[in-house]
């Protein structure tokens, strides 16, 4: 029998009780069932249970997830293309009824307001402390020279209890657990070398100190101005972290996201800048300058200590105790070298020194020290603070593995 064109002939069905073919038996089989479990993200969520339940937002879970070892490759595994989208329904999927009701009219609870509004305070504090410790000094100006030493000391202390307490609260707060301890010796010989090392290293040019007559004079200017910039340290610390973990929350990849975020610390570390010459600036102007390369110095320090602050906020601090002990180091070497060519029969060690100080001025040296260890911490922050975890505001995992 013949079949019209185009049409499909008609399959002969099988006889009765005859098994179908193998192609007929396989078009009928059930699928089988998909190995694994129906919902992989829920493993994931049960898992770091503890990270979902205390993000504030998706950047944390990402910045976690990736402090764990959570990638773009394991992120496809849960069938999702990148780790931000995975930490996106992570966090979507997580109950937080009271955090969503806090945030619902665009402000933060009252709580978080005092807590702003203390915060701010305590880093206004150092430079009111400091203001207050010249004041008392210059007072005490007629009264015995104990009296006036008992007067600075107490101040001395009191400006680093202060300054103790504002780098333990607000932006500038360590989040990363313990950096080296040396750290604190490295900032305490910078600081400490900003104020009384210009007068040290004349007077060991000069033959001096003729002690115990003479009398150490402070650069005061210095002094405030350094204080008085941790207000302005901890907004640019702020400015800088919110705006990393906004480019955190477009990013698509972390190519996009080192792109995105390197420019910005250059940025902030000229913001800063900008705001402490202008305290320089009126400090020289209350308090009389100290020579021409005094301000320079006084700057390179503020920014060294600035970036190595940022460096440490953000998960770094082994650079950032690098770069201040590769500044205090020079400035030792430099009083040290002055030192040692006094020794009869040595050469004059002292004479890069002596000439350095001849062009311009001793703080010449703390200037160049500085400026070539910001340098350094600025060159490694651009290439150490790129990846998700650089941004996360609190740990969620050991720190190892993290890119320099």
């Amino acid at each position: 029998m013949s079949t019209p064109e185009g049409a499909v002939p008609h399959a002969v069905a099988p006889p009765t009780g005859r098994p179908a073919p193998p192609a007929d038996r396989a078009a009928d089989r059930p699928a089988p069932p998909r190995r694994g479990p129906a919902d992989p993200v829920r493993t994931l969520m049960h898992r770091h249970q503890e990270l979902c339940a205390r993000a504030v937002d998706a950047l944390e879970i990402a910045a976690g997830l990736e402090a764990h070892g959570v990638t773009d490759r394991t992120a496809a595994r849960f069938r999702h293309r990148d780790v931000f989208s995975l930490a996106e329904e992570l966090y979507a999927r997580v109950p937080r009824a009271d955090r969503d009701t806090a945030a619902a009219d665009g402000r933060p609870p009252a709580p978080a307001r005092r807590a702003r509004g203390v915060r701010a305070a305590l880093q206004l504090l150092p430079g009111a402390v400091c203001a207050a410790t010249v004041a008392a000094v210059a007072a005490a100006d007629t009264a015995p020279p104990a009296v006036r030493a008992a007067v600075g000391a107490a101040g001395t202390v009191l400006v680093a209890l202060a300054v103790r307490l504002a780098l333990r609260s607000g932006p500038l707060r360590r989040r990363h657990g313990g950096g080296p301890r040396t750290t604190v010796l490295w900032v305490c010989w910078t600081a400490g070398y900003a104020v009384w090392g210009d007068w040290l290293l004349a007077q060991l040019l000069t033959g001096g100190p003729d002690l115990p007559h003479a009398a150490p004079r402070a650069a005061v200017a210095t002094a405030v101005a350094l204080t008085c910039a941790l207000a302005p340290a901890a907004g640019c610390a702020h400015w800088y972290a919110r705006h990393a973990r906004r480019r955190l929350a477009t990013s698509r990849g972390l190519e996009e996201l080192a792109a995105r975020v390197r420019p910005l610390l250059p940025a902030a570390t000229l913001l800063f800048l900008a705001a402490l010459v202008a305290l320089l600036l009126g400090a020289d102007a209350a308090f009389g300058a100290a020579g021409p390369s005094a301000p320079v110095a006084a700057g390179a320090l503020g920014v060294l200590l600035f970036l190595a602050r940022l460096l440490t906020v953000h998960g770094f601090p082994e650079a950032a105790s690098a770069g201040l002990a590769s500044a205090a180091a020079a400035e030792y070497l430099a009083l040290t070298l002055v030192l040692i060519a006094r020794l009869p029969g040595v050469p004059p060690l002292d004479a890069p020194v002596a000439a350095l100080t001849t062009a311009a001025g001793t703080a010449a040296v703390p200037a160049l020290a500085c400026t070539a260890a910001a340098l350094g911490l600025l060159g490694y922050g651009l290439r150490a603070l790129t990846g998700a975890c650089a941004h996360s505001p609190a740990p969620a995992g050991p720190a190892e593995g993290r890119r320099p």
